[in-house]
């Protein structure tokens, strides 16, 4: 059975309500009818009604089932008892599992069979039909570009100035028009611009770099055909074309297919979970190559209260292949399969130089210069603050300064007791968003 410590089940709880109340259910008084069998446990926990609440938990992915009526995932009860087997994993008795826990086994499995199906289907797309539907949704595009480079060009004209007077009816405009002309991507990044006006000393030039930026890709689009493919790939994505993780595992599976895909021993080194409009979760997930050393970012995706993938731990390594997303900069990427088990995490590497990592990353903005998130690994770093803005300084003095969205420095401080330590986060060109730490032989996240 996959060994799980409590940090990493820990990192699992969607909210601290949900991390302090399954403290308080790991305990065998809470408990009754305690099995396992191989990576599956379960238990029935005494709740409020008649009927004790079933929890069953497959812990080699991570995958829960509870009969409570909570809508958070995982709930409570199932933080409980893997917080239990961590602690007392001689109470779970090996032996065949009861009806309710075997069904959820079956049902698990046939999910599986449904999966690789779909995956199948995804390969076999009827061409004719599939390109009438690109053809169509391209001419879409392509008015909705003009429309919003004369929208551009109009703002120019009439000089940055006049935006902060603009309400934000003024930027969901060209953005719902986007939105019908079928290019998500674009619209997305056009309502951003709205809260710049208001975002203080030096917002005129924070709004012309990302309305270059906008620009760039606009054009960068009309021309899309003068690029080469992988950045063809990157323009089409950002603008709002999709590949679900089905076609590209179907692609990879073909012989010649060029789809790029790495073997190594990952390492899970951060989690950043999201809310963007109408409910949908957006959840980002670090990994980086041991022996590669390079980066992959999982994305996954959850609407309402529906649960987004709790598969990668931060603080863990898997073996794994990945097959990497077409890019001029491949950064993101999807699971091929796994080997083995996943392992706690041993050690986290990094640059001891600001500079070299922030070179990386220049690197990287060269091959894709609409990059919005950068995983960066530094070690040995000391985190300090000056009037009120954190910041990170390595053994040459130089800095890095902390995202002011960053709401735990001084836990980051704590960790360190003032001691160099080792940081990994995502970098927007101008500050860190720390993800996680290791300091003092420990994972951490932040």
């Amino acid at each position: 059975m996959v060994s799980w410590t409590a940090e990493q089940i820990l990192a699992l709880s969607p909210d601290a309500s949900s991390t302090k109340n399954g403290k308080g259910l790991a305990s065998l008084q809470k408990w009754s009818g305690l099995g396992r069998a191989e990576d599956i446990i379960w238990g029935e926990c005494k709740g409020s009604g008649k009927d004790p609440y079933r929890t069953q938990i497959d812990c080699q992915e991570p995958a829960f089932r509870c009969s409570c009526p909570s809508r958070k995932f995982p709930c409570k009860h199932a933080l409980g008892l893997f917080l239990l087997l961590a602690s007392q994993a001689s109470a779970f008795a090996e032996t065949d599992p009861p009806p309710w826990v075997a069904e959820w086994i079956q049902a698990r499995s046939q999910q599986a069979v449904k999966k690789a199906e779909k995956q199948q289907k995804a390969a076999t797309v009827d061409p004719a039909a599939q390109a009438k539907r690109v053809e169509k949704r391209e001419a879409k595009i392509r008015a909705g570009l003009e429309d919003l480079t004369l929208w551009m060009h109009d703002l120019i004209r009439q000089g940055l100035g006049s935006v902060q007077s603009q309400p934000y009816a003024f930027w969901d405009g060209p953005a719902a028009r986007l939105v019908d002309a079928q290019a998500p991507g674009l619209a997305r990044r056009l309502k951003e611009l709205a809260g710049i006006a208001h975002s203080g000393t030096g917002w005129t030039e924070r709004l012309l770099a990302e309305l270059g930026q906008l620009y760039l890709l606009v054009v960068g689009y009309q021309r899309l055909e003068a690029h080469p493919a992988p950045l063809q790939a990157d323009l089409r994505t950002l603008v709002g074309w999709t590949q679900n993780q089905e076609e590209l595992l179907a692609i990879a599976a073909e012989p010649d297919s060029g789809a790029e895909s790495c073997q190594d021993v990952w390492q899970v080194l951060g989690k950043q979970v999201e809310e963007e409009e109408r409910q949908m979760k957006v959840q980002r997930v670090w990994l980086w190559g041991q022996t590669s050393d390079r980066p992959v970012l999982v994305l996954s995706f959850a609407h309402g209260n529906s649960p987004l993938d709790t598969s990668l731990v931060p603080g863990s390594q898997i073996e794994a292949e990945v097959v990497f997303y077409p890019s001029n900069y491949p950064l993101r990427g999807v699971i091929k399969a796994r080997q083995g088990e996943l392992q706690a995490l041993t050690a986290m590497a990094g640059h001891t130089s600001i500079a070299d990592a922030i070179a990386h990353y220049g690197q990287a903005i060269a091959r894709n210069p609409w990059l919005e998130q950068f995983p960066l690994r530094l070690e040995q770093v000391i985190p300090f603050q000056d009037d009120g803005t954190w910041w990170l300084r390595d053994a040459g003095g130089t800095v890095a300064q902390l995202s002011p969205r960053f709401i735990r420095p001084w836990h980051l401080l704590a960790f360190s007791g003032g001691h160099p330590v080792a940081v990994f986060g995502e970098w927007n060109g101008s500050v860190l968003m720390p993800l996680s730490t290791w300091a003092h032989g420990q994972f951490w996240q932040c």
